[in-house]
């Protein structure tokens, strides 16, 4: 037996040493390293959409289903190590890209329908709202970046808002999870109980779909309220909410100006516009100037939210519950205080104009 090295007439036709040792590694570690990890977020996202059709689960959107999954799985049976890179690619470069896709849903028309009066409220409740939340957690004592996550996820878009807010502040993915449990939580809370109180604040479908849009979390939580109290308070209440959406991309901003302000380390600070917002600008701009099909805009939704579903998935696999209860009632109670606050500023502002 010879130990000599191989040449390439020892191999078969059309492959060479060099071949052999460049191309099946390389294949190889892809397989090791993303692939596993996809797979297994892909997984928990359709146990995700399968349980949404179960009785009593019909109310949550796949994505918070995912998280839970994700939670349940990875505390219970733990994650491969040699699943958490596909896991990472799904939580950060898989979320940019479906926020990037959620401008598909927003025109400057859309914002416009609901005139001057209607962007203001929804301008104003989301700045006085997210200020109002990162004070109130200062005060709270509840860490920086997830009172940032909460007063996000409260005042933009839910857990959209979160993942994007979260490139920024960049907080443990323990934070993500609680702040999108907490937000999920208030959310479905609004969107079962403000529909009953419409007739309560003699709120006509315009004004209660001004005042779902402005201050209900999730944007499938807002088309659930607004709904039922007709049509037109639903088409409202989704305009309203889509422009609450849009704003996602001055606020990460000014949060990324807040993160490089604040570093003491100028080349460890974070961009002040990250690449997808400038992206989800353009998007938003492209869907206003062409006529895109409804087929397609249908495709891209649901590719959105499969994304979307897959990044919240993969937040899940990396929670640990044993840290979720270390960080205590303060951070639940600064997401119901949130929650009063932006639904008491947006039915004021409502009820003035």
């Amino acid at each position: 037996m010879s130990f000599l090295p191989a040449t390439g007439n020892d191999l078969p036709h059309g492959l060479n040493s060099t071949d052999s040792r460049s191309k099946s590694p390389a294949l190889a570690s892809i397989w090791a390293g993303t692939v596993p990890g996809i797979v297994l977020v892909a997984m928990i996202t359709s146990v995700a959409y399968s349980a949404r059709n179960l009785s009593g689960l019909t109310l949550f959107s796949p994505m918070i289903l995912a998280v839970v999954a994700g939670m349940v799985y990875s505390n219970v049976l733990g994650t491969p190590a040699h699943a958490k890179a596909g896991i990472a690619f799904a939580q950060r470069r898989l979320l940019r890209f479906a926020i990037v896709l959620l401008g598909f849903q927003l025109t400057l028309g859309q914002v416009a329908g609901i005139g001057l009066g209607g962007v203001g409220i929804v301008a104003a409740t989301l700045g006085a709202t997210f200020l109002f939340t990162v004070t109130l957690g200062r005060l709270f004592g509840v860490d920086a970046k997830l009172a940032q996550l909460i007063a996000s996820g409260t005042s933009i878009c839910g857990a959209s808002a979160i993942v994007a807010t979260n490139i920024v502040t960049d907080a443990q993915d323990e934070d993500v999870t609680y702040a999108v449990a907490a937000i999920t939580l208030f959310g479905t809370v609004a969107m079962l109980g403000f529909p009953l109180l419409a007739p309560v604040f003699g709120l006509d479908q315009h004004a209660f779909g001004l005042w779902a849009g402005a201050s209900i979390h999730e944007v499938a939580q807002v088309i659930g309220a607004g709904f039922q109290n007709g049509t037109l308070a639903g088409e409202t209440a989704t305009v309203a909410k889509l422009t609450r959406v849009a704003m996602l991309a001055p606020m990460v901003i000014a949060l990324g100006l807040m993160a490089r302000r604040g570093s003491t380390d100028s080349s460890a600070a974070k961009p002040p516009m990250p690449w997808f917002v400038v992206a989800f600008v353009a998007v938003v701009a492209l869907n206003s100037l062409v006529a895109i099909p409804a087929q397609v805009h249908s495709a891209i939704a649901l590719a959105t939210q499969i994304m979307l579903t897959m990044g919240l998935a993969a937040m899940g696999l990396q929670a640990d519950i044993s840290q979720l209860r270390s960080r205590g009632l303060r951070p639940l109670a600064l997401a119901f205080s949130a929650f009063l606050f932006i639904a008491t500023f947006s039915l004021t502002l409502v009820k003035l104009v």
